[in-house]
């Protein structure tokens, strides 16, 4: 009887009385028990010195092999958690190093665009051509070929690289071989690369003032010197820019759809900034981020269908589609290829696969122009109704500039309004908009609202209009 109740007893000693959670996502059983019995140990749970089950009663237990008891046992030993006691067993380590306290977790501070009128850069979710994303995109990894699975090359897919010079030589005026036009994801990341490959830290680059706020930041976080350059009803003023720094070594401009102001390049303008850079040795980045979308006379000819040798052209799906895709494109002259693909090499290699050929897909069927041509009509609709209920609702409290093309439109203060007038009024209309002042970089002119009008509801925009035209009636009238 005595025999039989210390066996008992011995058996309820050679159990873990901690429940122990094996990851069966991992295969091998001696890797799941081994991670188990590490993290007790390691958090305290498993205490210094304690007996840890015999292989076989523990196995029994955990339902796995007994081999694989062992070979645990055996890790944690060459770990230096257990330790191993002639005759007796196996026992938690009896010095175990203290574990680290735990770093405090500092708060990361994310800058997103809350989704409301009138913030930049969304666009309105077409189904229709997401299903038929969608299906292509699951077509070409069903079918994909060894190559297309492998490390491809670092200009992108070939297929897209084709659709794109079909699109810019009928839409833009740019006639471009594919093999000169790199897929990138996104316009920031594109110009991050052109910087890298071309240009030196601390070289001087006119930027439009005001300008893109997005490629200003990164042209200084690549260590560029920028030149505010004034812009005017023609576009950037280049004789300005010649009297500032006639030695620069690029110009960032928007010539199509000047970001904030709305004006296209006059071509006077284009000719001469053409000149300066030939004169200069200098290159253009030509931002092109919204040209997809003019409402009024044919697509006008892009800056690089004119002079291309010193033009770099960039081209984005962002406001075509939707932000979230990461698919943009550069345009390069033949000479300056290498120097950028190498830099592309050297980052990520290349861009994936499958959703550019799909895109490519829906390129070659006509559904992407299809989708334009929807959305174009719908975007148009929105402009004109935020405008008009702007030019009722806030008087003459509000100067409207609706541009015949892109997706935003501004609206400026009059010269004699306040310095903090527009932030207080943004803030009273509770509205999302970026504001002229943070696109300049030298302080100067009235301060106003770039007003973006896609990827809303119309009803939405129309009360967020109404909404800052009495709040702007309000602040202003009350100083006055």
């Amino acid at each position: 009887m005595r025999n039989q109740a210390t066996t008992s007893r011995r058996r309820r000693d050679d159990v873990l009385a901690l429940p122990i959670r094996l990851d069966r996502a991992i295969r091998n059983q001696a890797l799941q028990v081994h991670g188990a019995l590490r993290a007790a140990i390691v958090d305290g749970l498993l205490t210094p010195g304690l007996r840890l089950p015999s292989t076989r009663a523990l196995a029994e237990q955990l339902g796995v092999r007994r081999n694989a008891i062992v070979t645990a046992y055996e890790q944690l030993l060459s770990d230096g958690l257990v330790e191993a006691r002639h005759g007796a067993g196996t026992y938690v380590a009896a010095q175990l190093p203290a574990p680290a306290p735990a770093a405090p977790v500092a708060e990361l501070a994310v800058q997103t665009t809350p989704h409301r009128p009138f913030a930049l850069g969304f666009t309105l979710v077409d189904t229709p051509l997401l299903k038929r994303l969608a299906a292509a995109s699951r077509r070409r990894i069903a079918r994909a070929s060894r190559d297309e699975l492998g490390y491809g090359d670092p200009r992108g897919s070939a297929h897209l690289r084709t659709q794109i010079a079909h699109y810019l030589a009928a839409n833009r005026g740019i006639r471009s071989d594919p093999s000169c036009i790199l897929i990138v994801s996104g316009t920031q990341q594109g110009l991050r690369l052109c910087t890298e490959a071309l240009l030196k830290p601390g070289d001087p680059v006119w930027f439009e003032d005001p300008g893109y706020y997005a490629s200003r930041n990164t042209l200084r976080a690549s260590g560029m010197t920028l030149v505010p350059v004034p812009v005017d009803g023609e576009g950037i003023v280049v004789t300005a820019g010649e009297k500032a720094m006639r030695a620069a070594k690029a110009a960032y401009v928007t010539p199509s759809h000047q970001f904030p102001t709305g004006v296209a390049m006059s071509m006077a303008r284009r000719v001469a900034l053409l000149n300066w850079a030939q004169a200069a040795d200098a290159v253009i980045f030509e931002d092109d981020y919204d040209s997809e979308y003019r409402f009024a006379g044919p697509p006008l000819t892009a800056l690089a269908g004119i002079g291309g040798e010193r033009v770099i052209y960039i081209g984005t799906f962002s406001k075509t589609l939707f932000a979230g895709l990461r698919l943009a494109y550069l345009v390069l002259p033949p000479r300056l290829v290498p120097s950028v693909v190498a830099a592309r090499a050297s980052h990520d290699r290349f861009p994936p696969r499958f959703m550019q050929d799909a895109l490519a897909d829906l390129m070659a069927d006509g559904a992407i122009a299809a989708h334009m041509r929807r959305m174009r009509l719908r975007y148009r609709q929105a402009r004109d109704a935020v405008a008009e209920t702007l030019q009722r609702s806030a008087k003459d409290c509000l100067h409207i500039a609706a541009p015949a093309q892109g997706l935003h439109l501004l609206a400026t203060l009059p010269l004699d309004a306040p310095k903090d007038a527009a932030r207080l009024i943004r803030e009273r209309a509770g509205i999302e908009s970026r504001l002229l002042s943070d696109a300049r970089i030298v302080p100067r002119g009235p301060d106003g609202f770039i007003l973006g009008y896609s990827g809303f509801p119309a009803t939405d925009l129309v009360d967020a209009a109404k909404r800052l035209g009495r709040a702007a009636r309000d602040v202003l009238r009350g100083a006055r």
